[in-house]
């Protein structure tokens, strides 16, 4: 995902002018606003849509992060172990 600067970068008084306009360019684009008050950014739009799949990218992540570490240090459960713990032919 890459900003386009000249439509990914709004001042905080286009939102406020025109929020409908913001929030169908997230929803279409797939890129997050990010919003600027006195030439700073302030705040970021992104569509919930959009919101939700990074939050579940990132959990897997973690997870997936977890795992590696787990294994790292051993801690780790053969197949067959657990077969015979949950009495699984």
């Amino acid at each position: 995902m890459n900003t386009i600067f000249s439509e990914d970068i709004v001042p905080v008084s286009m939102l406020k002018l025109n929020p409908g306009k913001i929030v169908k360019q997230v929803q279409e684009v797939h890129r997050p606003v990010v919003l600027t008050s006195r030439g700073r950014g302030v705040a970021v739009v992104q569509s919930l849509k959009d919101y939700e799949i990074g939050i579940e990218q990132q959990a897997f992540m973690k997870a997936v992060v977890k795992g590696m570490v787990d294994l790292e240090e051993g801690r780790e459960v053969s197949l067959a172990a657990i077969k015979k713990h949950f009495n699984i032919s």
